[in-house]
Parts: structure tokens; C-alpha cells; sequence
């Protein structure tokens, strides 16, 4: 049986399942992750991730061409995933979940990639941290 793991906003209006191994969550250093404090477990819509119940988008401000929109519970403003907004070569649309709403213990032994979203774009070397971590 595949692992399962499931998330929840502050108040549980709204959140996300995803079935199978999440693999490496990511840490990402952008002007939006950075703020919000996300971990971010990835994969395709229609695919391995569910959302469910009422979220509101946001869309970085000045950016004619934004890649991703960002979802948040409109009641708690619990940040829950970001969708892209272009499709992938292969058709697909990348969605990744904030995997921070889900039980700590659950993925306290994830390792973690970090990216450099502010600067480079580039995957930055292990460093060997999980997720226990950053969250413990």
C-alpha cells in the first residue's frame, strides 16, 4: 500500500493529500518562500496531489508573466501549494505542497534540498539536513 500523507490549514478548511514517497522536500530562499516558511513536496496536477476545499491565489505583484501562483486558505491564510502557471515540455503542470501542515513526525526524516530562488536559480549542495532539522 502506498504512503499516504495528508495536510491541513491552521483552521482545516482546506489542505492536500499526497500518495506515495514524497522524496526530498525542498527549501527555497525566493522573496515569497522565504516569507512564508514553506517546505515544499512536488508533484503533477491530476497526478500523486490533491487539494481540497476553498483556497484563494495569490500572484507575485509586478510580474507580467508570473510562473506560479501561490494557494492559502482564505479563512487562516494557511499557505497550502503553489500551482505553475505554464505547462511543463511534457504537457504536465507542476504542483507542490507546503508539506509543513502535515504532522511533523510524519516527515521529520525527509532530507532536504535547498534551492536558490533569490539569486541563481541553481540547486544548492546537501548540506545532509532533514527536516527535523529546520523544524525541531
Amino acid at each position: 500500500m502506498a504512503e499516504v500523507l495528508e495536510g491541513r490549514c491552521h483552521c482545516g478548511a482546506c489542505g492536500w493529500t499526497l500518495t506515495g514517497d514524497p522524496g526530498p522536500v525542498t527549501a527555497c530562499n525566493c522573496s515569497l518562500c522565504h516569507r512564508y516558511g514553506a517546505l515544499w513536496a512536488y508533484d503533477f496536477e491530476g497526478e500523486r496531489i490533491v487539494l481540497s476545499g476553498p483556497t484563494r491565489t495569490y500572484r507575485r505583484v509586478g510580474k507580467a508573466d508570473p510562473a506560479l501562483e501561490v494557494h492559502f486558505c482564505p479563512d487562516c491564510a494557511g499557505v497550502v501549494a503553489w500551482r505553475g502557471l505554464r505547462l511543463e515540455e511534457d504537457g504536465k503542470r507542476r504542483l507542490a505542497v507546503n508539506i509543513r501542515l502535515t504532522d511533523a513526525q510524519a516527515v521529520a526524516h525527509l532530507p532536504i534540498d535547498h534551492f536558490d530562488g533569490l539569486d541563481t536559480f541553481d540547486d544548492l549542495p546537501s548540506d545532509g539536513r532533514c527536516v527535523r532539522d529546520l523544524w525541531f
